[in-house]
């Protein structure tokens, strides 16, 4: 009995180890704070997913903003603990994909009726070099969002029009002046995301998207890191995000500046701490309208095992279904990337009741895909520095630029040997 025991015990040990082996585990690197709206989003959709595919497991975790991303997985590779899906922001996935680090979905995707249901632009982003490298899931532009009180508070029955560089500058300086005492400021500084979308309002680029020119001392880009600046020096913009954008965020959403240029992914933020206060407006159009698409998709690591790279996949597709795009779009403010995506009734009730959560979608009639060759990730990692320098008066534009572009060339010529 004793014997039969044992062996009964082992085989069920066996079959337990067993069943625990058929379940799938996907490592998902992401930059959404559980915490906050975006994070709780992602949460909704892992388990729906979870519920749909029970022999599938997402081990989401939550790594910190896409250049935290970017210096982990580069520590990760070399030690041999890389995840099996990471989210990679729409310019520095190139960096990987050129290396063989991701894995190619062009099969994949094109054996996915989810290719066909993708806008344009969505799909456009995930491509590098032909092929395609990532599946976009956050997909966003950069707009003005507007405390509706400070302008009232400044004397504004109305917020007035914001469409060129002149305009910002008149009314965030009203704004300074007039509600100085109460240490409220017109703006906060731009971000890298919207300091790419105004040099593009001013005609520029910092790296052409089609030719691969390096752009970033041409004559309307100077000029628009000198107006850039200018709003920090001249007392209109708060300074204390220039070191850490970070900061400049929770500046606005504490009623502390009257306008910021942010990314649509940031709405859900903005209406929890303004609630009707909150106004969202395209982006200026100082020489021109353009604005960069921003965001991120999911990359599959070509290190993961064949099982959890079909699983990774799967999760994927369904996190750009048009049901899991609902719960992002309606959750976040980030753009819809699914054509289906606004027939759902999450996505409809959004569209009805939060009117500024469109606006990005009216910027895509002049919206651009950014470069993503290798450079751009070093390029973006050392503009803060430069930004800094220029903004806090360390360094005047034009040489401060100048130094940087050839910097650039320089470090697009090592990477292409």
């Amino acid at each position: 009995m004793k014997t039969l025991s044992a062996c009964l015990l082992a085989s069920a040990v066996a079959l337990m180890a067993s069943a625990a082996h058929a379940d799938t585990t996907v490592e998902f690197w992401h930059s959404f704070n559980p915490d906050k709206s975006n994070g709780k989003a992602l949460a909704e959709i892992i388990d729906n997913f979870e519920a749909a595919n029970p022999g599938i497991h997402i081990d989401d975790q939550f790594i910190g903003d896409y250049n935290d991303i970017v210096a982990k997985l580069q520590a990760a590779i070399p030690a041999r603990r890389a995840p099996d899906a990471v989210i990679m922001e729409v310019t520095r996935y190139g960096l990987f994909a050129d290396r063989g680090v991701l894995e190619d979905l062009t099969d994949r995707l094109a054996g996915d009726p989810l290719s066909e249901d993708l806008f344009g632009f969505a799909r456009e982003v995930g491509v590098y070099d032909g092929k395609n490298y990532i599946i976009p899931f956050n997909s966003s532009t950069p707009v003005l969002y507007a405390n509706k009180d400070i302008f009232e508070q400044a004397g504004y029955a109305d917020i007035p029009p914001l469409k060129t560089f002149a305009d910002i500058t008149v009314a965030a300086g009203t704004i300074s002046e007039m509600l100085e005492s109460d240490n409220i400021k017109g703006m906060t500084a731009p971000g890298q995301f919207a300091r790419w979308g105004l040099i593009m309002s001013n005609d520029s680029d910092l790296i052409d998207s089609t030719t691969g020119d390096i752009m970033i001392d041409a004559p309307n880009t100077v000029e628009t890191y000198e107006w850039m600046a200018s709003l920090v020096k001249d007392g209109i913009a708060s300074p204390d995000g220039v070191t850490d954008e970070k900061v400049d965020k929770q500046v606005f959403l504490s009623g502390h500046a009257g306008l910021m240029m942010n990314s649509t992914g940031d709405h859900g933020d903005v209406v929890k701490a303004l609630g009707d206060k909150a106004v969202v407006l395209p982006m200026p159009c100082n020489k021109v309208c353009a604005v960069p698409i921003g965001g991120a998709g999911i990359g599959i690591l070509s290190s993961s095992e064949d099982e959890v790279k079909d699983a990774a996949y799967k999760f994927i597709s369904f996190a750009a279904s048009p049901e899991s795009n609902a719960i992002w779009f309606a959750g976040t403010g980030y753009m819809p990337i699914n054509k289906k995506t606004a027939d759902e009734p999450l996505a409809k009730e959004a569209i009805a009741n939060e009117e500024g959560i469109t606006v990005a979608i009216e910027q895509l009639d002049f919206a651009r895909g950014r470069p993503r060759p290798p450079v751009v990730t070093w390029m973006r990692s050392n503009e803060y520095d430069v930004w800094q320098a220029i903004a806090l008066g360390t360094r005047d534009a034009q040489s401060a630029l100048a130094d940087f572009a050839a910097r650039t060339f320089q470090e697009a010529e090592r990477l292409s040997k």
